[in-house]
């Protein structure tokens, strides 16, 4: 799966125990994120990360087209809610974006760890079941 990890400032150091803790989970899948963020989570476990700009430079929509584009099966945003950021706009269309594409989404530390270990257990297999079936759909259509 293709997993999205993004956090705000005051979150990096949450992100990174959270990539160490689940580093073993992590590996078996494609990550992107943010600028600092994936440079962080690289430096901390030697994950390969995709990184795209720092959030408020366009990193966050850079996802968000990924998202649009079917390209992403899971989010971990840990966002800072009380902290202003002067990118909010971008954060609130990621957010809507993975509402209407279903792409789970974590905005905090407890529903990050219940996304990671339900994908480590195979509960978001549906991903991949919908794009088997896509695929088969089409090419039944060419035929």
């Amino acid at each position: 799966m293709k997993i999205a990890l993004i956090a705000h400032d005051r979150k990096k150091p949450l992100m990174i125990k959270l990539a160490t803790a689940y580093q073993m989970i992590l590996a078996k899948h494609e990550l992107y994120a943010t600028g600092t963020t994936g440079l962080r989570i690289q430096e901390a476990t030697n994950l390969p990360v995709h990184r795209f700009k720092s959030g408020p430079l366009g990193g966050d929509q850079q996802i968000g087209a990924m998202i649009s584009e079917d390209e992403i099966d899971l989010v971990i945003f840990l966002r800072d809610p009380l902290a202003a950021q002067p990118h909010e706009p971008d954060v609130t269309a990621l957010i809507r974006l993975s509402d209407v594409y279903e792409i789970p989404l974590a905005t905090n530390i407890g529903t990050a760890e219940v996304l990671l270990r339900g994908l480590a257990a195979g509960y978001l297999d549906f991903r991949t079941v919908v794009h088997e079936m896509e695929k088969e759909a089409i090419s039944t259509e060419h035929e």
